[in-house]
């Protein structure tokens, strides 16, 4: 931080930006540059999580960098500096403190240029990079720095001999991520004292738990009211071999999710109605629009006509695609669809939408939930993505779910939940025949959506499935 202050003309520092709707923080998840690198202006330099999707951002200047302030896997406040970039790299590092040499504040500034060395274990495990990009210019730089501290040493008469050892002590500081120096923390295991295996002299969770088995398996022994302490380990996202729990940090999207499933369920009075439906005709018109040429190109699956007869639904009873206002206590009906299409994820369900879904036909409607699908898979789904929805569909019979009991996303007054399409006995036209048959199921707010608009709505979605000719006679 000194050497940042002192030449803060030559470094430019890049904080963690909002990067949507008002986020207070976010998960670095990945760096894509390492100190030494050269970067340009628009480069992404890092991929972050927040708490509603991993989004990459670019830097806004060229240079090269001079320090990762966090590591992968550290949460960051918004405001946050976390890059420092080099924007003048011809000028010497040893330049700056030179003018200073005759004087006494010289002292701190001579082992400046050691004091990245220092800060090695601050950048959680890139301290492979420095080396490779910064301790070749100290080594040519040595004898000059050493020059300096002799002749400061030699104008305080031996007074600055007892600052040579200080940047010496961060070096000795054993190389761990934070994560790792938590579990340390928590079992109780001093890091000076672990024989690191991870690379370039990093300790893994690995050699914590190692140092850790000897006293976990003593301390039961002697010490037998220390057995909630020998539990901590689970405390690790990774389990050790003896564990029996694993404990996983409630961060990103998974804490974005339960945070508004919670304020959901228990600020809208939720009513779930249900209706199982034969959707045979539904699949061969689905097999039927696969051969059109007027949709080759697209993706055709059930949840297209879904999609369709809901939108069709909405616009016959539009009060249903409303919002409730607690602030200024008004209903805000809603002229437009946003629909929301919910998406499991690698990091956790998601529900971007699609904006002005009303107005799409159907093979734009198609195209516009292969793209959402894709990006979703991809996570690169952006938070724009996901704000402004006004009502979701979640598909759970994808995963073989009859149906269920879906909780509204925030904001919203009505989801549809989509059960499996199982070849049933079914009453058709007087005989029990084999059928398609599936079950939806429609949560809804009942502050915005009567008992009688949503059984509308839901009749509306099943009667199109049976009939599909109605997405004509109805749009």
């Amino acid at each position: 931080m000194t050497t940042m202050t002192q030449t803060s003309a030559r470094f430019r520092e890049f904080k963690m930006p909002d990067v949507g709707e008002g986020l207070t923080e976010a998960e670095i998840l990945k760096w894509f540059v390492q100190p030494g690198d050269t970067v340009t202006d628009g480069q992404v330099v890092c991929e972050v999580e927040t708490a509603k999707a991993a989004v990459e951002l670019p830097i806004p200047f060229d240079g090269v960098v001079h320090e990762l302030r966090f590591g992968e896997g550290t949460t960051v406040d918004v405001g946050q500096v976390i890059i420092t970039v080099d924007v003048a790299p011809g000028t010497p590092e040893e330049a700056a403190p030179a003018p200073a040499a005759s004087a006494a504040p010289a002292a701190p500034e001579a082992p400046a240029s050691d004091e990245p060395k220092g800060r090695t274990p601050v950048l959680v495990g890139y301290g492979v990079a420095e080396s490779s990009t910064k301790r070749r210019p100290r080594k040519g730089a040595a004898p000059e720095a050493a020059a300096v501290a002799a002749a400061v040493q030699a104008e305080l008469n031996g007074h600055g001999a007892p600052a040579a050892p200080e940047p010496e002590a961060p070096v000795t500081r054993p190389l761990a991520k934070p994560p790792v120096r938590k579990l340390a923390k928590d079992l109780g295991v001093d890091l000076a004292s672990v024989v690191p295996t991870g690379k370039d002299g990093i300790i893994t969770r690995e050699d914590v738990h190692a140092a850790a088995a000897p006293a976990e398996a003593a301390a039961p022994a002697p010490v037998p009211a220390a057995e909630p302490v020998t539990a901590e380990p689970s405390a690790a996202p990774a389990p050790s071999a003896s564990a029996r729990e694993t404990r996983i940090p409630i961060k990103g999207v998974r804490k974005a999710i339960a945070q508004a499933m919670v304020g959901s369920a228990f600020t809208a009075p939720h009513v779930t109605e249900f209706v199982t439906v034969d959707v045979t005709r539904t699949m061969k018109l689905v097999a039927e629009l696969k051969e059109d040429k007027d949709m080759a190109g697209v993706r055709i699956n059930p949840l297209l006509i879904i999609a369709k007869a809901l939108l069709v639904a909405i616009k016959r009873n539009p009060g249903v695609n409303a919002a409730w206002d607690e602030a200024n206590q008004e209903i805000v009906q809603k002229h437009y669809v946003n629909l929301g299409i919910a998406a499991a994820t690698p990091r956790g369900l998601i529900v971007p939408n699609i904006k002005d879904a009303h107005d799409k036909t159907l093979p734009q409607l198609a195209e516009a939930l292969g793209e959402l699908v894709a990006t979703a898979r991809d996570g690169k789904t952006s938070p724009a993505a996901m704000a402004g929805g006004t009502v979701t569909i979640t598909n759970v019979g994808v995963f073989g779910v009859d149906t269920g009991t879906p909780i509204l996303n925030p904001g919203e007054s009505a989801i549809l939940a989509v059960g499996a399409i199982k070849l049933q006995p079914w009453v058709h036209k007087g005989k029990v025949k084999p059928r398609q048959v599936t079950t939806l199921a429609l949560s809804f707010d009942h502050r915005l959506v009567d008992g009688e608009l949503g059984s509308k709505v839901l009749a509306d979605v099943a009667a199109i499935l049976e009939q599909p000719k109605r997405l004509i006679t109805w749009a």
